[in-house]
């Protein structure tokens, strides 16, 4: 591809979406022609699946919750992401396959082996060319909640957090360009080391 791909991971309430933003703002500030998008999500088909599988109250099981994110991946793979790779610009994702594999794979109990293959159907083989994952403490989970709407996922317990947490770190060890971000640290410093990173990959200068 032409462009650049890049994926902030992490749970809810990480501060990815804040960052996702000054990133989106710095490289159009440097000229860059970009796209800031999110999973699931990110066109209007997929969006609508995405009030489908987050709706709290709503009864979805593991099964059909992956099969929803599958279907919005796919769609978001096909108008959004890949077109704008092709085209040479810079795609800024909030979430994407790793975290399927962390809430539906080690949060759910689905096997990664299946998440894998159907990811891979989902994507057409796309990676991304930096995953920057952004963990916190739990307890911020809480603090940045206080006052915020919670969605389906928001509201699982703390167990299911700790193994989501779990899976995210398993998998930043064996995925090619992932870095995990200390997002219990001020956002001035979580930002200057996601353009450190942009800067090591060569996606800046």
């Amino acid at each position: 591809m032409k462009g650049k791909f890049i994926v902030l991971e992490g749970p809810d309430r990480c501060g990815k979406s804040t960052q996702a933003k000054m990133l989106y703002n710095q490289l159009v500030a440097r000229g860059k022609d970009v796209i800031l998008t999110r999973e699931p999500g990110g066109t209007p088909t997929a969006e609508r699946i995405r009030q489908i599988v987050l709706e709290p109250g709503l009864d979805v099981r593991p099964l059909a919750e992956l099969l929803l994110y599958e279907a919005s991946r796919a769609q978001h793979t096909q108008e959004k992401i890949l077109p704008a790779l092709e085209e040479g610009k810079t795609v800024i994702c909030e979430r994407y396959t790793m975290s399927t594999c962390a809430y539906q794979g080690y949060g759910r109990g689905i096997p990664l082996e299946t998440i894998d293959i159907l990811n891979k159907i989902a994507t057409r083989g796309t990676q991304p060319d930096l995953t920057l994952v952004f963990l916190m403490s739990d307890k911020y989970f809480t603090q940045r909640g206080e006052y915020l709407f919670s969605d389906r996922l928001e509201q699982e317990d703390l167990a299911f957090r700790q193994k989501m947490r779990k899976g995210y770190l398993e998998m930043i060890e064996r995925t090619p360009n992932a870095y995990l971000i200390d997002a219990d640290k001020n956002i001035s410093d979580i930002q200057a080391r996601v353009l450190e990173l942009l800067k090591e990959h060569l996606i800046i200068v």
